[in-house]
């Protein structure tokens, strides 16, 4: 019995000396551990897309990119504050459309019988075809589009929502042109007013919806031109909510192009309204039928909106979206709305035609899994920062390059989100996009306590 009881004893006593001389070595090892940190592409990694002020020439086969990893001789895994080129930008604050070609040339190209036209990549704003962009012209109902953008911005500040009854002033009531003939005496919700106004191009329904937001129609037409003036639209002066001729009302199809893009990116719900067809008001008893034919006859649209008077002729602001790339084309002063109609869809098809949007990546997309010292994990899963695709001009065969920069020296602790390395896209040699690559969890620092911790359930969990 002593025997045996000195036998544990001792076994125990050796134990904890292994033990704790495990603990120091184990922490001596990882304060002393070198930085060398092993890269290894993820079998799981999405293709991936890129968006950047330059048109370059197609490739859509995934299998032409070229991955390169190096290591960054400059260390900086706690940075957070390098912009992303590559983001895809939906608000006003870069508001100015820019060249997608250094040869986009205000020729007329297409034989265009409208006054002004321009066609937009929707997610950069990148011009693919331009004529007379900047000419100021009467804009009609398409007026209507930056009074749906207020209207949205107010549901989204919820100023007001959908279920509000808005009331029909005298004023209202009083609008000639396109209408659904709202009387004084009824309401109808926020909901319905967007969908006569976007449906119906009813200026009874903008009218009622800007006293409604603002207080009278003058105070809501300040806020369009102050809008206007925050999105860069310099050729554009509004004078009414609705778009009936006055003088001085005028805008350019550039600047229609700037706020048809804010409204897509930044409320892209609205296409719930912008694409009905056909639907009905009071209970049935009031008809809507679209405005714009092309939702009807046009593969992909999504919208947006029509407008014509005697003095504007036939304008069109026209969205659509296909296989992931989206387009905006607007035509100004056409002769007629067959030729309206027709011109939009000209310029639509010229973009499908030569142009493609190939996403690089999702934002949380895996890259790499890669080695880390003084963690109480060894490796971390290192993914994409921000969504990145790149617009390319179809036909050519030339491969785009992928390059992985890891930073230099990696070592807990890591936060969620943190900064660890770039992975950059080329052509010929020229960085069309870089994008951050963060660490896509938390890693604490090992310390002794953590080790201990560590080394005692192992010792614990052997001896039971």
């Amino acid at each position: 019995m002593i025997y045996k009881y000195m036998n544990k004893t001792c076994f125990k006593l050796f134990s904890s000396i292994i033990l704790i001389l495990c603990i120091f070595l184990s922490y001596a090892s990882s304060v002393l551990a070198t930085d060398d940190s092993l890269y290894v592409w993820s079998s799981s990694a999405n293709t991936l897309n890129i968006l950047d002020d330059n048109i370059r020439p197609s490739n859509t086969n995934s299998n032409n990119i070229t991955n390169t990893t190096n290591t960054n001789t400059n260390s900086n895994s706690s940075s957070n504050n390098i912009t992303n080129s590559s983001t895809v930008t939906t608000s006003s604050d870069t508001s100015l459309l820019t060249n997608a070609t250094s040869d986009v040339t205000d020729n007329n190209s297409l034989n265009l019988e409208s006054a002004s036209a321009i066609l937009i990549e929707q997610s950069s704003g990148r011009i693919l075809y331009a004529h007379n962009i900047h000419e100021q012209l009467r804009p009609a109902s398409v007026t209507k589009v930056m009074s749906i953008l207020l209207i949205m911005e107010a549901i989204d500040s919820g100023k007001i929502s959908l279920t509000d009854s808005v009331p029909c002033s005298e004023n209202a009531a009083s609008m000639g042109g396109s209408q659904i003939w709202l009387d004084t005496t009824e309401t109808l919700t926020v909901d319905e007013m967007l969908k006569a106004i976007c449906v119906n191009s009813a200026n009874d329904c903008v009218v009622a919806m800007a006293e409604y937001i603002a207080g009278s129609e003058e105070a809501f037409v300040q806020m369009m031109n102050d809008k206007a003036y925050e999105l860069g639209m310099s050729d554009t002066t509004f004078k009414n909510c609705h778009g009936l001729d006055e003088d001085g009302h005028v805008t350019s199809s550039y600047d229609i192009a700037v706020m048809s893009r804010e409204l897509l990116n930044k409320y892209p719900e609205i296409k719930n309204y912008t694409t009905i067809w056909m639907d009905t008001l009071r209970d049935g008893e009031t008809q809507l039928s679209n405005t714009n034919k092309l939702i009807k006859n046009y593969n992909g649209a999504t919208g947006l909106k029509t407008g014509s008077t005697s003095l504007a002729l036939y304008n069109l602001s026209a969205s659509a979206t296909r296989d992931d790339l989206s387009l905006i084309s607007v035509i100004m002063k056409a002769p007629s709305t067959k030729v309206r109609f027709s011109e939009a869809e000209k310029l639509l098809d010229y973009g499908f035609n030569n142009f493609s949007y190939q996403s690089f990546g999702k934002s949380g997309d895996l890259i790499q899994t890669i080695s880390i010292d003084k963690g109480v994990r060894a490796t971390i899963p290192v993914v994409l920062e921000n969504d990145t695709g790149i617009l390319l001009e179809k036909g050519s065969e030339k491969n785009i390059e992928q390059t992985v920069t890891i930073d230099e020296n990696i070592s807990a602790p890591i936060s969620s989100g943190q900064k660890v390395g770039e992975i950059s896209f080329s052509l010929d040699g020229e960085v069309l996009s870089t994008v951050n690559l963060v660490s896509q969890v938390s890693v604490n620092k090992i310390d002794i306590a953590t080790m201990s911790t560590k080394v005692f359930s192992t010792w614990f969990n052997l001896l039971r």
